[in-house]
């Protein structure tokens, strides 16, 4: 019953900025037991981690991002959020929202976001 459903990827310029979203569906909130994560994997690699943001509001970017992603949440709006910018080729990848809690882990389908000239 639940869904995720990852949208805004699509192609850039390097340097440039993208937002995208993962919306949740069905029985599952975005309440404070559960951590949100964005993952991606570029071709040719194993999926990695990007971002996390808590039940509290406390946030993780994994080195190569940080300063140039944000990541955040909408409880009320079932929602979670990248912002990136500053935009790089090694940043092409599928992006896969997450959504993890007590006998809980859920994923989108991911979404592709390409920085490319």
């Amino acid at each position: 019953q639940v869904q995720l459903v990852e949208s805004g990827g699509g192609l850039v310029q390097p340097g440039g900025s993208l937002a995208i979203s993962c919306a949740a569906s069905g029985s599952i909130v975005f309440g404070a037991i559960y951590t949100l994560a964005w993952y991606r994997q570029a071709s040719g690699k194993q999926r990695e981690l990007v971002a996390t943001v808590s039940g509290s509001g406390r946030t993780t970017y994994t080195d190569s991002v940080k300063g140039r992603f944000t990541i955040s949440r909408d409880n009320a709006k079932r929602t979670v959020n990248l912002q990136m910018t500053s935009l790089k080729p090694e940043d092409t990848a599928v992006y896969y929202c997450n959504i993890k809690g007590p006998g809980s882990n859920y994923w989108g389908q991911g979404t592709q976001v390409t920085v490319s000239s």
